[in-house]
């Protein structure tokens, strides 16, 4: 049986898969092993509206960043290093 509304065992997933996936289409269920949440299973739109999400995170280098971008990061540096002088004693 589920432990809490959204939440079931691996053992349960094995009983009542049916029922579970049922639940899943409609919101995110947890699956648990040893009652530590493994899995979570969820429709099709929500991954891919997560996985859209994810495509707009870019992780980027000194490198690749816009002069302009640049530019502001270097003068925050100068500016935060010329604050640490000053503040010495």
């Amino acid at each position: 049986m589920s432990k809490s509304s959204g939440s079931y065992s691996t053992s349960d997933l094995s009983r009542k898969s049916g029922d579970i996936i049922a639940e899943a289409l409609r919101h995110p269920v947890t699956i648990t092993q040893r009652n530590k949440p493994r899995l979570i299973l969820l429709n099709i739109e929500d991954y891919q509206r997560l996985m859209r999400q994810s495509d707009r995170r870019a992780a980027g280098t000194i490198e690749t960043m816009p002069d302009e971008l640049f530019a502001e990061f270097e003068n925050a540096v100068e500016a935060y290093a010329s604050e640490d002088e000053t503040g010495r004693s």
